[in-house]
């Protein structure tokens, strides 16, 4: 780990300020899923046992104009009126996030009203020693997001006047050089919490840069547009790659082979083909579907067949991968020293086409002696889905993040913490 932790510093009477990532799915003001809060306790624990004077927690939750925009359109155009407030207040207040940390804790989780005004100044300044105090939604704030560097430094000056040590620990907004994440960092000493520390250990030690072999990447999901990047980086390191859910319908189309209504981007194509082409000069093996689970319509409960990988008619979509390339990827993945997944197998979310992930996770689960991690978004809720979280090395909390640190991009969180000193 090149950069500071919480163990490197003394935190005995400080104010902590600490970033985390308590962007959690929410439904009718009840947190539907805290796996993002228990991935941090384990930092908050350990910042409060060390006699802190005071610990600000910040997070955001969702993207509060963003999300209200579709939400007034949508209303608009079905004729409805919009209350704006009560939109806000019923999914982005953090109120149950507190509540619900409160009560993991045991303690109070004071909650301000907002980020940056006189009245949250002074609930942070007359917080009781060791008293904890969680900060609203951060983007709330037009600063926090803003691409204006003096506007987020705005914001990150007055975030910094609350504490002394400014501790990270949001993997999953590290990708982002906001005023919570990257620029309040300009202004106090930052290190990393420990899920921070996880996280890097894992995807940038343990698959970006030492990875042991054999190492089998498997991605998945929708698009090809949304993860050519992150295979054309893995080609450089990994021995194969896998490639399932939609995706791999560009693929098939790439070498020629029609899929009927499959979900497909023509656009993508042709870049498919640049891809196949390089694994094939480099001599890595991209595994793709020989046959599939189709129906004629997107449904839960759609009548569906087995067809093989040339056997898509017009009318006809995939929405799983068959038995046979079950078999096939099983075989493929045996042996593997080091697993990348990211991404379902099929319309996941469909018990009667969750068939092929599943499968998936259980041969990864099964895995003797191997580093499997799981790098965020769908394919953790598969695994979670499937009850095989604490049989895999790491599950990431960083979608995004992930698949950024994965390409070789510098991600600002992570950049903006203090570096250890050489021999360190």
């Amino acid at each position: 780990m090149k950069k500071l932790t919480v163990k490197d510093i003394n935190l005995k009477g400080k104010r902590v300020i600490m970033r985390v990532d308590f962007n959690v799915p929410m439904k009718d003001g009840v947190v539907q899923d805290d796996t993002r809060i228990q991935a941090a306790l384990p930092t908050i624990r350990y910042v409060l046992d060390q006699g802190v004077k005071s610990l600000v927690l910040m997070s955001h939750l969702g993207d509060p104009r963003k999300d209200m925009q579709k939400a007034k359109e949508k209303a608009e155009k079905s004729g409805k009126l919009f209350d704006e407030k009560k939109y806000i207040e019923g999914k982005h207040k953090m109120a149950p996030v507190a509540a619900h940390l409160a009560e993991i804790l045991g303690r109070e989780v004071k909650l301000a009203p907002d980020c940056l005004s006189d009245e949250t100044k002074k609930m942070v300044a007359g917080l009781p020693e060791g008293g904890i105090l969680m900060l609203e939604n951060t983007r709330f704030h037009k600063e926090e997001t803003s691409k204006d560097e003096g506007e987020r430094e705005k914001m990150a000056k007055v975030l910094a006047s609350y504490g002394d040590v400014y501790v990270n620990d949001a993997f999953g907004t590290a990708h982002r050089p906001h005023a919570s994440t990257e620029t309040v960092a300009k202004f106090l000493p930052a290190v990393a919490g420990f899920l921070m520390e996880k996280e890097l250990e894992f995807l940038e030690e343990k698959i970006v840069l030492h990875p042991a072999k054999p190492f089998i990447a498997i991605i998945g999901g929708a698009k090809v547009s949304s993860k050519v990047s992150v295979l054309e980086s893995l080609l450089s390191k990994v021995d194969h790659i896998i490639i399932g859910g939609g995706m791999a319908y560009t693929f098939l189309a790439a070498k020629g082979i029609t899929c009927g209504n499959s979900l497909s981007e023509p656009e993508m194509i042709e870049k498919a083909r640049e891809v196949l082409d390089v694994a094939y000069k480099t001599r890595k093996y991209i595994y793709l579907p020989i046959d599939h689970i189709v129906t004629q319509e997107f449904s839960a409960d759609a009548p569906f067949k087995q067809v093989a990988r040339n056997g898509i008619e017009d009318g006809w979509m995939g929405m799983d991968i068959g038995p046979l390339t079950i078999e096939k990827y099983t075989h493929a993945i045996q042996g593997a020293k080091t697993v990348f997944w990211n991404g379902p197998m099929g319309v996941f979310e469909f018990p009667r086409f969750a068939v092929g992930t599943n499968a998936i996770a259980k041969v990864l689960a099964a895995l003797p002696n191997a580093i499997t991690v799981i790098g965020g978004g769908d394919s953790v809720s598969a695994v979670k889905k499937a009850g095989l979280t604490d049989k895999m090395s790491h599950i990431s909390t960083g979608g995004g993040a992930s698949l950024e640190l994965i390409e070789g991009k510098v991600l600002p969180g992570v950049a903006a913490l203090t570096d250890k000193k050489q021999g360190g």
